[in-house]
This record gives C-alpha cells, sequence and structure tokens, in this order.
C-alpha cells in the first residue's frame, strides 16, 4: 500500500462533519424514544425489549455493510460514501415520520427502521477515518469525530427546550398525542441528519482501489467465509478490548432507556407523560444529554494531548471511572442544576469511549478489511446491548421492581466494572 498523506485540520474537520448528523439522529433516539414509548402507554419492564432495534439492527447490518464497503467503488462518490448517502436519506424520512407513530408497535417498527438507516451510514464512518487518515493522525481523526458527535447531540438535546421555552409551542397536545414539540425536534434532525452527510461527501476524497495492496484471495471470500476469517485472524487488542466494552456499552445501554424518564419522576416528580410538569422533565432530561455532550466536544479538544502524556489506556480508565460515579450519583440528586455535575463525569467518558478503543484497534487492522473488522469490533458494542433488551426487563420487574433509578444507577456500577478491566490492557503506544 502507498504512503498515505498526512490532512489538515480542515481536511480532518471536512471527514468527521457527517457524524454530526448522525449523532443528531441518535441524540433525539437517545433523548426521546423511552419518552415515546411511555406517551404510548408501554410500561418500564417493556421499555427494554423495545429498543431492541438498536444492537439487533447493529448486530446484523454493520459487519454486512463492513463488508460490501470494502468491496465497493463508485466513480463519483468512493468507497464508503454511498452508504453515507443510502443511510442518510432513509434516516431522515424516518426521523421526520416517528413522532406521528400512533401505538407502541409502530413506534418500535419505526425504531428498527431507523436504526438499520443509521447504522448503514455510521458504519463506515469508523473505517472511513482509518481509510484515509495515516497512522500518526488516527486519535486526531476520531477525536475528530468525538467532537462532531458532541455537537450534534448539544443540538438534539436543545431542541425540545427551545421550541417549548423560546419559540413557544404547548407543552402537551389535545388529545394525548405526541406532542408537537417533539414532532418538530424530529423533522429538523432528520434534515439535519442528510445535511451534514452531504457536507461529508461533497468535501472528501477517497483513495481509489488501486492504492491498497491487491490481495485477490480476501476479494474472492463471500461475506460469511470473509466474516469467519476476520474472526479467525481477530487482533489481539480485540480479544482484550471486548470485556471493557461488554460492561461499558451494557451500562450506557441502561442510561438510554430509563435516564429520561427517570429525571422526569426522580428529580421532577412527573409521573404523567400527560402533564406539564413531565414535559418540563424531558426538556430538561435532554438539556443534561446536551449538556453532557458539550463536555464531550470540549473535553475531545483536550483529549490528544493529555493521551500523548499518559497514553490511550490510562485515560480510557479515568474517563471511565468519571462516568461511573456520575451515573451512581445521580441516586442523591434531587435537584435539576446538580444533575449537571453528575452529567460532566458522563460526557467525559462518552468522549473517550466514541474514539480511543477505535484508536487502539485501528493500527492492528488490515487497510483492505478496515469496514468488516470495524463491523466485527462493533459486535462487542451490540451483543451486552442486546443480553439488556431480552433480559432487563425481568431485572426491572423482578429484582428492581420497576425501579427507574436503580436502573440508571446499575449502569454507573457497570461503567466502572469497565474501567478496572481497562487496566488489564496492553497496548503498542508508547505511554
Amino acid at each position: 500500500m502507498k504512503k498515505k498523506e498526512e490532512l489538515s485540520f480542515w481536511q480532518i474537520w471536512n471527514m468527521a462533519f457527517g457524524f454530526l448528523g448522525i449523532q443528531f439522529g441518535w441524540g433525539l433516539q437517545m433523548g426521546n424514544m423511552s419518552a415515546i414509548y411511555e406517551f404510548l402507554g408501554a410500561s418500564p419492564d417493556q421499555i427494554p425489549l423495545l429498543w431492541l432495534a438498536a444492537p439487533m439492527t447493529g448486530l446484523i447490518v454493520q459487519p454486512i455493510i463492513g463488508y460490501l464497503s470494502d468491496r465497493t467503488w463508485h466513480p463519483v462518490l468512493g468507497r464508503r460514501k454511498p452508504y453515507f448517502l443510502i443511510g442518510a436519506i432513509f434516516a431522515s424520512i424516518t426521523l421526520v415520520l416517528m413522532p406521528y407513530s400512533s401505538a407502541v408497535w409502530m413506534a418500535a417498527g419505526m425504531l428498527w427502521i431507523l436504526d438499520a438507516s443509521i447504522n448503514i451510514s455510521m458504519e463506515p464512518t469508523r473505517a472511513f477515518i482509518a481509510d484515509i487518515l495515516p497512522e500518526k493522525q488516527l486519535s486526531r481523526g476520531y477525536t475528530m469525530q468525538s467532537f462532531f458527535i458532541g455537537i450534534g447531540a448539544v443540538l438534539a438535546a436543545l431542541m425540545p427546550w427551545f421550541l417549548l421555552n423560546v419559540v413557544g409551542m404547548e407543552k402537551i397536545s389535545s388529545d394525548g398525542s405526541i406532542p408537537d414539540y417533539v414532532k418538530v425536534s424530529f423533522l429538523v434532525g432528520g434534515i439535519s441528519f442528510l445535511a451534514a452527510m452531504l457536507y461529508t461527501i461533497f468535501t472528501t476524497k477517497e483513495y481509489p482501489p488501486e492504492f491498497y495492496d491487491d490481495n485477490k484471495q480476501e476479494e474472492s471470500l463471500g461475506y460469511l467465509e470473509g466474516l469467519k476469517v476476520a474472526f479467525n485472524n481477530m487482533p489481539k487488542s480485540f480479544i482484550q478490548l471486548a470485556p471493557v466494552q461488554f460492561f461499558t456499552w451494557l451500562g450506557l445501554f441502561l442510561m438510554w432507556f430509563y435516564l429520561t424518564i427517570t429525571i422526569c419522576e426522580h428529580v421532577f416528580g412527573a409521573t404523567d407523560p400527560n402533564s406539564e410538569l413531565y414535559a418540563d422533565g424531558l426538556a430538561w432530561a435532554n438539556i443534561c444529554f446536551g449538556y453532557y455532550s458539550v463536555v464531550t466536544f470540549l473535553f475531545a479538544l483536550v483529549m490528544p494531548s493529555i493521551a500523548n502524556r499518559i497514553g490511550n489506556i490510562k485515560l480510557h480508565f479515568m474517563c471511565l471511572v468519571l462516568g461511573g460515579l456520575g451515573l451512581l450519583s445521580i441516586g442523591f440528586i434531587h435537584n435539576q442544576y446538580t444533575l449537571l455535575l453528575a452529567m460532566t463525569g458522563v460526557g467525559i467518558a462518552w468522549a473517550s469511549i466514541v474514539s480511543i478503543p477505535y484508536a487502539l484497534i485501528a493500527r492492528d487492522i488490515p487497510a483492505k478489511q478496515m469496514g468488516i473488522f470495524m463491523g466485527l469490533f462493533n459486535m462487542f458494542i451490540v451483543l451486552p446491548e442486546i443480553i439488556a433488551a431480552l433480559g432487563f426487563g425481568w431485572v426491572m420487574s423482578t429484582l428492581l421492581n420497576n425501579n427507574k433509578l436503580h436502573a440508571v444507577m446499575l449502569g454507573g456500577v457497570l461503567i466502572l466494572i469497565a474501567a478496572f478491566l481497562t487496566l488489564r490492557l496492553q497496548s503498542k503506544e508508547s505511554n
């Protein structure tokens, strides 16, 4: 393979900009889907199973898209960008339609389509960075993605608050359906998703197929055989990170299940989704998501210098500890503004979660198989999520008595476990 050119700050900016749109869509989903399910009559122990779409589509779609994008070359769009475009179009349409769901089953079905579409766009973006950047700029590239993840999440989080408090939209609907401020938030999210992905598509060039070493054996393998070969040749860094990823994402999924409705109930004292107090709680919960995303992109600016001094592994440990303690502390917080202190830890952890593991594995992956290996690595994310979606409903109803706050705190414990497992990692980096 030929030597990759180092890119300027603005070239890396353009590459990562599409993640702003992706995270706008994710942010609306994470901040509002559990509330949408409650609007439509779902009980707390049903919510994990209703979230099953996210991990299942990731498990199925990501390796397939990774495999296909490794072997794609479009004369105009390139290697990964055709998938950016296809996923963005379908995700944007689904975002616009989601809040018009009239029943739980309809919202769950829309979520399956939305998650599949987001995964089609998102999976190749991880490989996209590794395709184009030289090894010395990989951390900078994934950190820039973290930066735009933070901005996108902030915009998604502020939309409900802005529409309620600045635009002055009604907090509840007259017929008890999903309020208009939620519908407009998803409309803006859909437009932003497509616009951001188009920006990256039109401002970034990819290396043509001949840039990479020719390997006819890899190209002749079918999907299942190629996945088997990738699994059998899994780098040591994958195996070492597997338990860290497992507990990290199990804890995150519990946070996404229940944090929004925990804030509505535990901090605002609202149990009726069709009340103004619940609307206030939902808006503030989105503010909390937005605040920790502000922390994410601000911390992403200083992460490279910290990593250069103490190494990625130690940095990841410290970030996960702060995130776990942040979620645990929510059990002792009854003031909405004090919640922001807890979210500071979560934001620092999130900046590390979405960047450092990918930087650790990228140097161990064959260049021509970057997509399928990234898809394989993401299985360590979706498998714990599937376990949570299938099994946590029983935990909620049987062991936690449907206590949403305790579920969020358990998520903090799981992230702390992941932090201490990080100390077992070994890396080629010089600390």
